[in-house]
């Protein structure tokens, strides 16, 4: 394509909105208007389907759910009174406990106020704050925040390690909207030995964010804990960062909730727009279908050139991943459909995998996220009228131009600068672009069977290894990994065994292995007794 072309093509693709200073460029992007008209009939069904959703219609019918996490920033569109009052009680609770903890008048026992803010969770529960508190947090924030987003023992320990002096001080929020997450509950129970190992109160140091008569929500009442915040079963773990999952931090943080859930709320509207060349998400999606026909052919690569923005290809690999990673459609036919998302940040990408971006396997598209403020204040000029900010913007320009000189794919989103309402309304793009990709393609976003099957078999594996050391434990001789197999029911998973073994061995409980452990044929077992 000549340059003259080329620019015509970006003119005519090139989406902007007004409110929020918002760019969107998929002109780099291979499709032709016989691939655009051939897509009309399936956003317009796409339109009707996200117009129904947001009505509240059973969008997740494997739990019979509605899918509501639109009304978070637009209450009035609630379909109930009562969820809409339920909505503006929760946010206006949510900054009164918010104040209340940085200005002291809600404190820990002996202590004159809180210093830290302990979030445990995982997925949904964790990846949204973890990404907002790196966008937005101040340099000095009221509360320090910090995660404990797995079940790793040393991961535990290392951010117990650091809050040491100050667990005293320290506020910690139990998010799980079940309350039976083996993760988070594993964290709670971690960090809840901790306090009382420091002889410290954990309720009431310890916050709720937690499902209407959860298990969680009857200890914390059970227990008087500090409080407890809703999490609404319409309103999706990955979905839940404009809930009370994210507000809650982001308000002790002293973030602008409000103008995080008004950028939401702008580009909502956006993106209501039944006109694909006037809707935002919807020129994704179909950048999205176009790579990868319609099949996830191809990955995502995400690359904010902010530092910011960072953590936002790990929230969106949640986002997209989860949400489109299925099996089956809608019809029941096996599809096998997702999209795979990795990314770094720039131009730390340019001393990384832009070589292969450009000269490799052409199995990828990129996202480029550009922010034109460079910074508060002014900039020093590291060459004669020259900045590093100038520098920032020359490398994604010049990565753009040499991946599409071959032939490799690009779509550009330009954000004003990086503040609260600007993050907000990223959020809500993404949210509303993978609803209308999974109508594309006639799958359920909302749910995630695969989730729930990986979780029955780790709860499998464990009750395996109570089978073990029990079948262990009745023995007065070494066993051979074959006879403590039989022994526990489990001739035919033999492999998990050994694994189960060795994890046991390495951590001195309940066994200890003979001879080296790397010869499975050869081992022997033998029980220690606790």
């Amino acid at each position: 394509m000549t340059p003259t072309a080329l620019w015509q093509r970006y003119k005519d693709w090139l989406y902007y909105h007004e409110g929020l200073g918002f760019y969107l460029d998929i002109s780099r992007m291979g499709f032709d208007d016989a691939f655009v008209a051939q897509m009309l009939p399936k956003f317009d069904k796409a339109f009707r389907d996200m117009a129904a959703l947001e009505g509240g219609a059973i969008a997740n019918p494997d739990e019979n759910r509605m899918v509501g996490h639109y009304w978070l920033r637009d209450p009035d569109l609630a379909p109930t009174p009562e969820l809409k009052q339920d909505i503006l009680d929760t946010l206006v609770s949510i900054e009164q406990f918010a104040s209340q903890v940085r200005t002291g008048g809600i404190y820990p026992p002996g202590q004159e106020h809180f210093t830290d803010i302990l979030s445990i969770g995982i997925g949904g529960s964790a990846l949204g704050p973890q990404f907002v508190a790196q966008a937005l947090g101040p340099d000095f924030p009221p509360l320090d925040i910090h995660f404990i987003d797995n079940t790793d023992p040393e991961g535990i320990d290392r951010i117990l390690a650091r809050l040491e002096d100050r667990l005293p001080t320290t506020l910690v929020i139990v998010t799980s909207k079940s309350g039976g997450t083996a993760e988070t509950r594993n964290g709670m129970v971690e960090v809840r030995t901790r306090f009382e190992q420091r002889g410290l109160n954990f309720p009431k140091q310890t916050v709720a964010v937690t499902g209407r008569g959860s298990k969680l929500e009857k200890q914390a009442i059970s227990e008087g804990w500090l409080a407890i915040f809703p999490m609404r079963d319409w309103v999706g773990g990955r979905t839940s960062e404009l809930s009370a999952v994210g507000l809650l931090p982001a308000a002790l943080q002293n973030l602008s909730i409000r103008s995080i859930l008004g950028g939401a709320k702008e580009m909502d509207a956006a993106t209501r727009v039944p006109d694909l060349r006037r809707n935002p998400a919807a020129l994704i999606a179909l950048a999205w279908y176009y790579a990868g026909n319609g099949k996830g052919e191809k990955d995502m690569v995400v690359l904010p050139y902010k530092d910011s923005l960072l953590l936002f290809s790990r929230y969106l690999q949640q986002l997209v991943m989860e949400s489109l990673g299925k099996e089956k459609d809608l019809d029941g036919n096996v599809v096998y459909q997702g999209i795979a998302v990795y990314g770094n940040k720039g131009s730390t990408d340019q001393h990384a995998y832009v070589q292969q971006l450009r000269e490799g396997i052409p199995s990828f598209f990129v996202t480029f996220i550009e922010v034109l403020k460079d910074r508060q204040g002014d900039s020093v000029e590291i060459e004669p009228r020259t900045t590093s900010g100038d520098y920032l913007f020359g490398f994604l320009q010049g990565t753009r131009k040499a991946l599409y000189e071959k032939q490799r794919g690009s779509i550009t989103l330009t954000l004003p600068e990086v503040n609260a309402h600007t993050v907000g309304a990223l959020i809500a793009l993404y949210e509303r672009a993978v609803g209308f990709y999974a109508s594309l393609v006639n799958i359920n976003a909302y749910h995630q069977p695969g989730v729930e099957a990986g979780k029955k078999a780790a709860t499998g594996v464990l009750d395996l290894q109570q089978a073990v050391v029990q079948a262990l434990y009745g023995s007065t001789q070494p066993l051979t990994l074959a006879e403590l197999a039989q022994r526990a029911g489990a001739a035919e998973e033999i492999e998990t065994v050994y694994a189960i073994v060795r994890h046991l061995h390495a951590n001195q409980r309940s066994l200890a292995i003979q001879s080296n452990p790397g010869h499975p044929d050869a081992i022997r077992i033998v029980a220690l007794r606790e």
